[in-house]
């Protein structure tokens, strides 16, 4: 297994935002890499509309985080977005994550690098611009339909909630509590 140590240890920054309390160490086929103490991530970015089908977190949190880690990396020019994709889709794959997840979420990265690098998907060759399109636009139509009806239906429940939600930060809105934030210890394995 390319994780060197199996524990993720993880702090809450609020409701999408986590800090790494210990090292993650992978060890890649070329290099190796270290996400340090205080990184932070959001784990999967899935959109709220597909969490019923990948969650923000599971087998493939160490990875996730990792390339978090190396798109920081890409943003700061010292890496290549199209290699952090692929060790993204390798490391999930080191780590057994189901074959349709590993490539819907690779597919869906390598879209994401669109607005950073709108070239990065289509310059590594047909053979691999074929891949890309093949799966985004497999992905994209396997999706579609339950993402727009979750969506709607989301969108629909927090109109439903909003006069409540008014009503009770009328009635408590001088009394603010700071809410207590669990620490997870993730073990992979």
């Amino acid at each position: 297994m390319p994780f060197i140590d199996k524990d993720i240890e993880v702090r809450a920054l609020g409701t999408t935002r986590w800090e790494v309390l210990k090292p993650i160490r992978y060890l890649g086929r070329d290099e190796g890499f270290i996400v340090h103490r205080g990184f932070e991530t959001d784990f999967a970015s899935v959109p709220r509309g597909l969490v019923w089908l990948i969650p923000k977190y599971g087998r493939f949190t160490a990875a996730a985080i990792l390339h978090d880690f190396l798109w920081a990396q890409c943003r700061a020019r010292r890496f290549n977005w199209f290699d952090a994709d692929g060790i993204f889709r390798r490391a999930m794959r080191e780590d057994q994550v189901p074959f349709a997840h590993r490539w819907l979420m690779w597919a869906a990265v390598r879209v994401g690098v669109l607005r950073h690098a709108p070239a990065d998907p289509f310059r590594h060759g047909w053979a691999q611009s074929l891949l890309f399109v093949a799966v985004a636009t497999s992905g994209a139509a396997f999706v579609a339909v339950p993402f727009t009806v979750v969506t709607a239906w989301l969108v629909l429940f927090w109109l439903a909630q909003l006069p409540l939600f008014a009503v009770s930060w009328l009635r408590h809105r001088d009394t603010v509590e700071e809410p207590q934030r669990p620490r997870l210890l993730w073990k992979l394995g």
